[in-house]
């Protein structure tokens, strides 16, 4: 029994939305469907799976402007991020604008997420930490059992967050990262909102904003 997953790249800044599956149940959720919701669908699809809930890490217009649409599309529900998300949710329209994406309207999820939460998909379960500093309720999926966590934008191969957005807190992030996250097995895959996949280990060796030298 273990949890798959399959990336599938979204919008015009190649945002990694992932599919992700219980293969005992076939039972899937979509983390992060910022948008081409064609695509994430056929997905679904071509592996046969049941769609049952879709999870979000955060609300900027390219990690949840297509949620909604493939929510519908489904008849699911959203759960995620943390309430203190719904200041960038309410302003999808605005970010849609600015961007040029298309429109997207306002987004309250099913169920906000907390810290210390669990969500299901099919036999899996995945612990919510909340990690705010790219945004203020961002949270990241983490699956013990599959080794791996789907962390949006609070940290990427060699890089961090942005925190220059409103609402962005530069020393939040590093104590996400640092307290939370680097608390993590090294050897735990890491599935970041953009670029490629690393792991825990990885990035407390050689990440140059967030490595372990950096603070002994």
């Amino acid at each position: 029994m273990s949890l798959q997953l399959q990336v599938v790249p979204v919008t015009p800044f190649q945002q990694n939305c992932s599919v992700i599956w219980c293969d005992v149940t076939g039972r899937a959720a979509v983390v992060d469907a910022g948008g081409d919701v064609d695509r994430i669908a056929e997905v679904l699809q071509t592996r046969q799976l049941t769609l049952e809930k879709l999870l979000l890490t955060h609300g900027h217009i390219d990690h949840a402007g297509g949620a909604r649409a493939l929510a519908d599309r489904f008849g699911v529900g959203i759960e995620g991020p943390q309430r203190e998300e719904s200041f960038w949710l309410d302003q999808l329209p605005t970010q849609g604008g600015m961007f040029g994406f298309p429109r997207s309207e306002p987004l309250t999820p099913d169920r906000w997420l907390e810290e210390g939460d669990m969500v299901t998909v099919g036999e899996q379960q995945l612990s919510v930490l909340h990690c705010p500093g790219h945004t203020p309720g961002h949270v990241v999926f983490v699956s013990a059992a599959a080794g791996l966590c789907i962390v949006g934008d609070v940290l990427f191969q060699g890089s961090i967050g942005r925190t220059d957005f409103p609402r962005g807190n530069h020393e939040q992030l590093i104590s996400s990262i640092r307290d939370k996250l680097f608390t993590l097995p090294d050897d735990m895959v890491v599935v970041p909102g953009h670029g490629p996949f690393t792991t825990i280990g990885e990035e407390r060796r050689s990440n140059p904003f967030v490595a372990d030298r950096r603070f002994g």
